[in-house]
Formats: structure tokens, C-alpha cells, sequence
């Protein structure tokens, strides 16, 4: 059974069980959208990300850009990073979504898929480096693209098509209920880029 969700308008909770998925719809305005993507595209450090699973080391197609607070290194895919300093952009959406949501996040993995081609297989952010039931902040900048969840046990699948501007807050059990994912779409020629505000756990 799979529940689609078309629209940028907000759909509150689209997870039907264990966890809450919160769709926020278009959390930026059309313009605000627009100039966030334009400067991040061109202004971040983008790199071939790395990751180690199962005891062999990747580079993805997708680049990312980590970022954070300086006194901390983060452990992710188990590949040890040391966030770069706060772009002053991030830092803004960084410190509207604390004052929004009343969470506090300390880094922000930005990652950047420059078409259809490249995706994101299925997998929860359930990291040790992450604190328990860790409310992670997602916004989509750039291309209209599908996102996926499924749940581990049931199978069931929610589809929602994200829009530029568009804010999913993830919290509660949900990481450890259900995976995610962002599935390749040949036809998407546009790069799309996705903001991950999270709090980790110095290790």
C-alpha cells in the first residue's frame, strides 16, 4: 500500500504510524527559494562525498558540503569529518528554523545531485554520532523531485514530491520505523539541492 502526496502545501504528519514525518510545504517563498539555491550552487565547496559500508570505501556521484560547529567532529558513514565553519546563509536558515521548531541543531550536511541520475538509496539516520530520536530539518532547494519512505516492517510506502522550498521535519521514532530514499528520475535534467540541519554528539 503507498500513499502519494502531491502538493507543496502543507500535509502535516504524512507518516501513518511510528513517527512523525511533518510536512511544512513551501517553507520559503518562490523568490526566497530561487536566490538560496542560486548562491548555494555556486558558492558552497561541493566534494564527492565518502562513505565506508561494509568494510569498502565509496565516493558517491552526489557532492556535499558539511558544516557545523567548529568544537566538534562527526562521525557519518563511518568516515570521521570536521564541519567547516558556518556559511552566513546557512547559519540564518540555521538559526529561523531553531527559533521555528524550537530545536537546536549544531550542523548542516548539504548535499548536491546535479540531475536525475543521481539519487539516494534507502536508509534511516539512525548514526550513533546522532542524538537519540533526532529531529533532523530537511529543505529542498532546486528541482522537483520524489522522496520515498517505507517502512521497515509493514512495507508500506509514502511518496511525496518536494518542491523547491519545501521543509519535511523528521522526529521522534521514525528513523528507527522507517527508511527513506530519493530515487533517480532520468527526466530531471535540473540539479536539486538538499539542506540536512541535525544535531550529533560529540564522540
Amino acid at each position: 500500500m503507498s500513499l502519494e502526496l502531491f502538493s507543496a502545501e502543507s500535509n502535516g504528519n504524512i507518516l501513518p504510524f511510528d513517527g512523525e514525518v511533518i510536512d511544512f510545504g513551501q517553507w520559503l517563498s518562490p523568490q526566497q527559494a530561487h536566490d538560496y539555491f542560486q548562491y548555494f550552487l555556486t558558492q558552497l565547496p561541493w566534494q564527492h562525498d565518502q562513505a565506508k559500508l561494509y568494510g569498502k570505501h565509496y565516493i558517491t556521484a552526489r557532492q556535499v558540503a558539511w558544516y557545523g560547529n567548529t568544537e566538534y567532529d562527526y562521525r557519518y558513514s563511518g568516515v570521521q569529518r570536521k564541519a567547516l565553519m558556518w556559511d552566513a546563509q546557512l547559519l540564518k536558515l540555521k538559526q529561523r528554523l531553531e527559533a521555528e521548531l524550537a530545536e537546536p541543531f549544531n550542523s548542516c550536511l548539504a548535499n548536491l545531485y546535479h540531475n536525475g541520475t543521481q539519487g539516494m538509496a534507502w536508509h534511516s539516520d539512525a548514526d550513533v554520532s546522532l542524538a537519540a530520536e533526532t529531529v533532523i530539518a530537511s529543505l529542498s532547494l532546486g528541482a522537483s523531485r520524489r522522496f520515498l519512505f517505507r517502512h521497515i516492517h509493514t512495507k508500506q510506502q509514502v511518496e511525496i514530491h518536494l518542491q523547491s522550498g519545501q521543509l519535511l521535519v523528521m522526529r521522534g521514532v521514525c528513523q528507527q520505523h522507517w527508511v527513506h530514499s530519493l530515487p533517480k528520475a532520468m527526466r530531471v535534467t535540473e540539479p536539486r539541492i538538499n539542506l540536512t540541519f541535525r544535531q550529533f554528539i560529540a564522540r
